[in-house]
């Protein structure tokens, strides 16, 4: 089955065991007369409707790419994210306004074990849902199922809190239902936070996962004419829809038939097992110069141990003009970078005046 179908399935199962929920709490809670069994039900029917948002979600994130959209649609997923973080929000806000009511009111709620038994059963739903939604969501890289799994789990967490409220009616004739109702819309709210923040976090760009990361610089690194892969940027346009680039190191002999030859190879290799496409640059190497080689040490000993300092590379001599480059990759916690570059510069050109200098301010894009 593939990831769409899944996601579907899951979804549609999701939507079904929601409705039946909400069936059996709104009942419980309208003759029990209980506000935090309803606004119970309420969060529930919100579940659902966080599905049906998944469901649809997914069917326009698979639509194939067009003129205005060359990338495709699969960031709409990520949209279907703050959706679903917005109606929990919702959630949450009724169910604090309603319980808030409630205690101004002081409506006395009517309890019996039938409700009990309804909400045990309930919890028990709720915990399989979570679970499943969770462990697919994790299969598919679905930030809609893991987003609706971490809720169902709240929701059988705040069940469990409903229960301890009936008890304490039962038993000791103590209404506290209003408060509890309170604490599951607090919960609630909490739950929509932090669907609203992953999924912007996702909108604006997150870093590259790490795995991916290495093993792109793994394949590029197994051709033998490649002695170093650099400057590797990957965008994200949707689950398992990547665009990369890459820089990469090789001898300054090489014709560029070889270089086609090599490229071509790299990102064939790339695409097939990983589904990313990628675009490679090059940096041509060349240490017959025994003076710049010593400049080459020179750089590395003064940068070696610097916290601000990530990385160097693409060292190059261009003898024609007299000119060496190379990159000086930062960390994001350096605060003034061009001030460093601009001292290191003044180093070189006063210890080896023979030579100008362009040192390239590069970003930390991946690990």
């Amino acid at each position: 089955m593939n990831r769409e179908k899944k996601i579907v399935q899951t979804s549609i199962i999701g939507v079904l065991g929601n409705v039946l929920l909400v069936v059996a709490k709104a009942l419980i809670g309208l003759f029990a007369h209980s506000i935090s069994i309803i606004t119970d039900a309420v969060n529930n029917l919100s579940d659902a409707l966080s599905s049906t948002i998944t469901i649809v979600g997914t069917k326009l994130s698979t639509k194939k790419p067009d003129k205005k959209h060359p990338y495709g649609h699969g960031r709409i997923e990520y949209i279907t994210s703050l959706i679903i973080g917005i109606i929990i929000l919702a959630a949450g806000g009724t169910a604090i306004y309603e319980s808030v009511m409630a205690l101004i009111e002081q409506k006395v709620a009517e309890y019996n074990v039938v409700s009990i038994v309804v909400i045990a059963l309930a919890i028990v739903v709720k915990i399989a849902l979570g679970l499943y939604f969770r462990l697919v969501g994790k299969k598919t890289n679905s930030e809609p199922l893991k987003a609706s799994g971490k809720d169902a789990l709240f929701d059988a967490l705040l069940s469990v809190a409903t229960i301890i409220g009936i008890v304490t009616s039962l038993v000791w004739n103590v209404n506290i239902e209003g408060y509890i109702g309170i604490v599951i819309g607090l919960f609630i709210i909490k739950a929509g936070v932090e669907v609203l923040r992953d999924g912007i976090s996702l909108i604006i760009g997150e870093r590259a996962d790490q795995g991916l990361v290495s093993n792109i610089k793994k394949m590029v690194c197994s051709f033998k004419e490649v002695q170093g892969a650099y400057d590797l940027i990957v965008n994200s346009y949707g689950v398992n829809k990547s665009i990369a680039s890459i820089h990469i190191e090789v001898d300054d002999n090489l014709t560029a038939r070889d270089i086609h030859h090599l490229t071509r190879k790299i990102t064939e290799k790339v695409y097939t097992e990983t589904g990313v496409i990628l675009t490679v640059g090059i940096y041509a190497k060349n240490e017959t110069n025994e003076e710049v080689k010593e400049i080459k040490q020179f750089v590395l000993n003064y940068i070696k141990g610097d916290k601000n300092i990530k990385q160097m590379h693409g060292f190059y001599l261009d003898e024609s003009i007299s000119l060496i480059t190379f990159d000086l990759v930062f960390n994001f916690e350096c605060e003034k970078p061009k001030e460093y570059i601009k001292n290191l510069s003044a180093i070189l050109k006063e210890k080896y005046p023979t030579y100008n200098y362009y040192i390239i301010h590069d970003i930390d894009f991946t690990d």
